[in-house]
């Protein structure tokens, strides 16, 4: 069973920072892809970061200069890190896994936690 826990969202004012946080067993880390999507009402779920099961991690490339992924193995969990938020950034903020097909390749992400709700004001 793949158990995803997010936290870190808040308000906070444009051009501040936040760190989000998911937590996951062992297991999930070591055979699932992870990655991020966020999703505002009314539209559809979109893909912030992921990263493989070798690490391997890429981020959106709207998003590429001001969001990064990481994660703590010692943890374990899975960090999305994002700077200078914007107004834009406002969204439900999802922890995602996928299964890995290989160490650098994933399949369709299809488990989500919660969500974290990120709300930027101007």
């Amino acid at each position: 069973q793949v158990e995803l826990v997010e936290s870190g969202g808040g308000s906070v004012q444009a051009g501040g920072a936040l760190r989000l946080s998911c937590e996951a067993s062992r297991e999930v880390f070591s055979r699932y892809c992870m990655g991020w999507y966020r999703q505002t009402p009314g539209k559809e779920r979109e893909w912030v970061a992921g990263q493989s099961t070798s690490g391997t991690s890429s981020v959106a490339d709207t998003m590429r200069d001001r969001f990064a992924i990481s994660q703590d193995s010692a943890k374990p969990t899975l960090y999305l890190q994002i700077n200078n938020l914007k107004p834009a950034d406002t969204a439900m903020y999802f922890c995602a896994a996928a299964k890995a097909v290989g160490p650098r390749q994933c399949a369709k992400y299809e488990w989500f936690g919660q969500g974290t709700q990120v709300t930027v004001s101007s």
